[in-house]
């Protein structure tokens, strides 16, 4: 299994309606990141707009290409792009892994 963590920026004028939007994530969205193997994903939101992923999954690599692939998951990162800055394609394209130095069981 791999624990994955990642950062991204939302802007701040923006916040409020990310919080919102992510307190109704929409049920096909969620049925597609089961699907495809994302477990235990969590998003946390700083005042300032840092955003730290975390998830677990079998393969980050196959489960990022499987929403990849999907309907949904197009449709929402087209919707939720303009929430982020400094984005270098999609915000699920940007997200790149940090590395874990330390872990506890």
């Amino acid at each position: 299994m791999e624990r994955v963590c990642f950062l991204l920026k939302v802007r701040p004028e923006q916040l409020a309606e990310y919080r919102r939007r992510h307190a109704t994530v929409w049920p096909e969205m969620l049925d597609a990141l089961r699907a495809t193997g994302w477990r235990n994903y969590s998003l946390f939101l700083r005042d300032d707009g840092l955003l730290v992923g975390y998830l677990e999954t079998d393969d980050f690599a196959r489960a990022r290409a499987g929403m990849a692939a999907t309907e949904v998951n197009a449709r929402w990162q087209a919707e939720m792009a303009p929430y982020f800055e400094a984005l270098d394609g999609r915000p699920d394209e940007d997200m790149r892994p940090l590395t874990e130095v330390f872990h506890l069981d």
